[in-house]
């Protein structure tokens, strides 16, 4: 009988691709002694953005949480999601780092290492193979599925041949978007089968639909392992339900063996849990065949929704998914998957933000263009790259070879503040967001974004403010859309607002504060505190002139460039900000004269202020 294995996603693709990676520690470890005793091949629980997550967002220590997890799942084989060279960040590291991190992943309890790299560039993963098979651990070496004119099956076959030779011990389909269609998924799989001596291991998502019957064609012509995913967290933007594809294939000679009842169990208690999280859900993780043009992954959809909301452009997400496939061709069809669904991403944002194509250039986007994450599939845009990064060289050869050890110096910038090798290599991973986080933690200040409860009248009626509502003022009427709010602070709160189509920015300042009644009635109510004219909540001018400089997008300043009294060209780089997890350098709106800078590194800005000014020549 020809057993198929299950890998369970619940604990770190199913809730990453359905609530924006938020589900926390203390809600995985109640359940982990039953999800130990089903019987899976694996369990997916750390890897892709949960470590992101658990420091940007979740205030956890990712190196914790693999332990606590490790300890509550003493039979199960612990699976995480490794992007070759990048590691976890978002950037290529040195080869001691890739062979730090893999051993002390290994140390604190990861059994298998499903490796892959955003451009399928085999170069990016051979070291990181390496060093799974130094510390003898499972390696996957993993195709990134996309579909494109260069992207055939006899590319992937001749892939995973090198993966093979690379010392693999199994060969990963990663279909991170949904786009393996049942019969391509029975080619691609019987191809492999046949040019390989690995065992098959399919991973695909189920936005487009079709993943339950792209799981069951694939074992039907020979793959030995399936990912799914815990109906609680299931379909969608998500994995196919494990409770029914062990339903499938029951009773066949693919039968996996699991109790379906005993699944049920598991079910229950997420599907209770997942109740918590309700303001990460997202109205763009359900079945959504657009994916079969856009190719937004489902680990990005909910994230990618979640940051327009942040910054308050959530009606621009439809623009945003017609661009990505724009960009996406321009540089080359790289898959979309972490980090270039980031990088792809992001840049189709700054095009709808902008309202015109490169106008602003991430530095991630001219790093690629730059061949620093490797080989594009296809060439790339010639006038995209000139008018990202002229004629600078472009590199052929493997990215990291470029990179000197980096471990020493690591652990030099973190001495004062990491505690354990573990700390270095989260200081490496995120050396800003990283360095802030292991202060908080050594302090004990460390707090989580909170995580909102829905309250409920007397009669049982929810009580909730508009969020889209008309309001006369002087006798004319404005339609007022709230597509989204920044972090509060200790009295106050950004809210991101259309009116008449007009994304505006308003600051709810806290004056005084009222008991809401059962019946909506109030005694009282809080005061909206008015900026002053001509600036803005944080006390910066608002842009008056043209050598205003300003921000597309609301994020972090990580790096100002200039000072008063310097000579800028128009186009020259002067601000550097992080926004949407990637790095964007904003540009002199004119040449002439920096006569004032607004703002310092670390400070959170938003696209009505104006960050420096330049006298113009």
């Amino acid at each position: 009988m020809s057993k198929i294995h299950l890998t369970e996603l619940v604990l770190r693709d199913g809730h990453q691709s359905m609530i924006a990676t938020r589900l926390r520690t203390e809600d995985m470890l109640p359940i982990c002694s039953k999800l130990d005793a089903i019987g899976f091949w694996s369990l997916e629980a750390w890897g892709g953005a949960t470590f992101d997550a658990c420091v940007r967002y979740l205030k956890e220590d990712p190196w914790e949480r693999l332990a606590k997890l490790r300890k509550a799942l003493p039979n199960s084989q612990i699976n995480m999601l490794l992007r070759g060279q990048n590691l976890l960040g978002y950037r290529h590291y040195s080869d001691d780092v890739v062979h730090a991190f893999v051993q002390k992943s290994a140390d604190n309890g990861v059994d298998v290492f499903r490796i892959f790299d955003a451009m399928n560039d085999t170069r990016n993963l051979r070291e990181a193979i390496n060093a799974v098979k130094k510390v003898k651990k499972h390696a996957i070496g993993t195709l990134s599925y996309t579909t494109s004119p260069v992207h055939d099956i006899a590319y992937f076959v001749n892939m995973a041949k090198e993966l093979e030779s690379m010392g693999s011990d199994s060969i990963g389909i990663k279909d991170m978007a949904g786009l393996l269609t049942p019969q391509v998924a029975a080619d691609l799989v019987k191809a492999l089968t046949e040019a390989v001596s690995l065992p098959i291991h399919v991973h695909s998502h189920a936005t487009s639909g079709l993943a339950s019957m792209v799981m069951l064609k694939s074992v039907e012509n020979g793959a030995s392992i399936v990912d799914t995913c815990n109906s609680s967290f299931a379909e969608g933007a998500s994995h196919p339900s494990t409770e029914s594809i062990v339903a499938a294939l029951k009773g066949t000679e693919y039968d996996t063996g699991l109790d379906l009842a005993k699944l049920q169990e598991i079910t229950a208690y997420f599907r209770e849990t997942r109740k918590k999280y309700w303001q990460f859900e997202s109205d763009f993780t359900g079945v959504d065949t657009r994916v079969l043009v856009n190719q937004v992954p489902g680990g990005m959809i909910s994230n990618l929704s979640n940051q327009l909301k942040e910054q308050g452009a959530l009606d621009h997400m439809d623009e945003v998914l017609a661009e990505i496939p724009r960009v996406r061709e321009d540089l080359g069809y790289p898959p979309l998957v972490t980090p270039t669904s980031q990088i792809v991403g992001t840049q189709a944002v700054l095009n709808v933000m902008t309202g015109s194509r490169y106008k602003s250039v991430t530095n991630e986007v001219k790093n690629y263009l730059m061949g620093q994450y490797g080989q594009s599939p296809a060439p790339v845009n010639a006038i995209v790259k000139q008018q990202a990064v002229g004629d600078a060289k472009v590199i052929t050869c493997r990215p990291a070879d470029l990179i000197e050890p980096e471990m020493a110096k690591l652990q030099a910038e973190s001495d004062r503040i990491a505690k354990s090798e573990e700390d270095v290599l989260t200081y490496a991973m995120f050396p800003d967001i990283g360095k802030t986080f292991l202060q908080e933690r050594n302090a004990g200040t460390l707090k989580a974004d909170a995580l909102l409860t829905k309250e409920s009248a007397n009669t049982g009626a929810a009580r909730y403010a508009p969020n889209e509502f008309k309001v006369t003022l002087h006798g004319e009427t404005f339609h007022i859309k709230l597509t989204g709010s920044g972090h509060a602070g200790e009295d106050q709160r950004p809210f991101y607002v259309s009116v008449d189509g007009i994304a505006e920015e308003v600051m709810v300042e806290t004056l005084s504060e009222i008991e809401v009644s059962g019946n909506g009635s109030s005694a009282g109510g809080k005061s909206v505190g008015k900026k002053k004219s001509g600036s803005t909540a944080n006390g910066r001018p608002r842009p008056h002139h043209a050598g205003c400089v300003t921000t597309a997008m609301p994020g972090t300043i990580v790096a100002v460039k200039v000072k008063v009294g310097d000579k800028v060209s128009a186009g020259d780089g002067v601000l550097v900000i992080e926004a949407m997890k990637m790095e964007n350098e904003i540009q002199a709106s004119k040449t002439g004269t920096v006569v004032a800078v607004h703002v310092a590194k670390g400070d959170s800005v938003t696209p009505d202020e104006s960050l420096l000014e330049i006298q113009p020549e």
